[in-house]
């Protein structure tokens, strides 16, 4: 039987399918695909109460939480991805193992399915960089929502006396305060060169304020441009990811 299987999971994926025994009714299948990091897929092969299925053990969720917060993956546009993949090859999620039942003996084509599965939920990781940055976007604008009241925040505010055509515009104001909090969430060079400019501007205007600045990642910025910006910052974080505790600990202190 398990000779049968192989074979047709070779003529349906691909020649480099290999089936190896790991106890009773449970098989590994080698296979070549890999994540973008060049791990590859985890697929078991079982045979459980007269049913085969295939399962990946819980490996790809264990391997998206090695790059994203593990949280991250249950809301916004990440979600949407892995409901839509595991919906799209009706794909069970129990507790974090993925598990693909197979139907009438289609081995091959279960399996097919299966690694097509996988690899669209590793797109969470690097589908585009347009679908990255709305990620970033909306994991900023939770951390910031976060224990602090709707009516002290004003996402895109700008100054309406002053300004009224948004010329000079910050992602984020917490006021309620002497000094009110402006923070900018940055992701490139000419976000970071807009926010110097921007903070020059109050400066011209006196305004008094404090500011902050969360970056998507602080190393992909131009050193110079980088420089200029930091002479006129009060605080920054390099990351958003790696540091949403202490954006929050910095935030309180501030407002409280």
């Amino acid at each position: 039987m398990i000779d049968v299987i192989q074979r047709d999971l070779k003529n349906k994926v691909c020649s480099q399918i290999n089936l190896f025994k790991e106890g009773i009714n449970r098989y590994r299948i080698s296979n070549p695909f890999i994540f973008e990091d060049g791990d590859h897929l985890v697929i078991i092969l079982k045979h459980i109460d007269n049913k085969w299925m295939l399962s990946d053990e819980g490996h790809t969720f264990m391997h998206l939480s090695y790059e994203l917060d593990i949280r991250d993956l249950q809301k916004g546009p990440r979600r949407d991805i892995i409901e839509n993949a595991l919906s799209n090859f009706n794909i069970q999620n129990n507790n974090g193992e993925l598990i693909l039942n197979i139907k009438d003996e289609e081995f091959g084509d279960s399996l097919f399915s299966f690694v097509q599965a996988l690899l669209k939920i590793s797109d969470v990781t690097y589908l585009s960089r347009e679908r990255v940055r709305s990620t970033f976007y909306i994991d900023f604008k939770e951390l910031i929502s976060t224990n602090i009241k709707e009516d002290r925040l004003s996402f895109g505010w700008h100054d309406p006396e002053r300004d009224p055509q948004a010329n000079y515009k910050v992602d984020c104001r917490i006021n309620s305060m002497p000094n009110p909090l402006f923070i900018f969430a940055l992701q490139n060079d000419d976000q970071v060169r807009d926010a110097t400019i921007t903070l020059h501007q109050f400066e011209k205007w006196a305004l008094r304020f404090r500011t902050l600045a969360i970056f998507e990642d602080q190393e992909e910025i131009n050193r110079r441009v980088l420089a200029r910006f930091s002479d006129v910052a009060d605080k920054q974080f390099s990351s958003l990811s790696g540091n949403k505790s202490r954006i929050q600990q910095y935030i309180e202190a501030l407002i409280h």
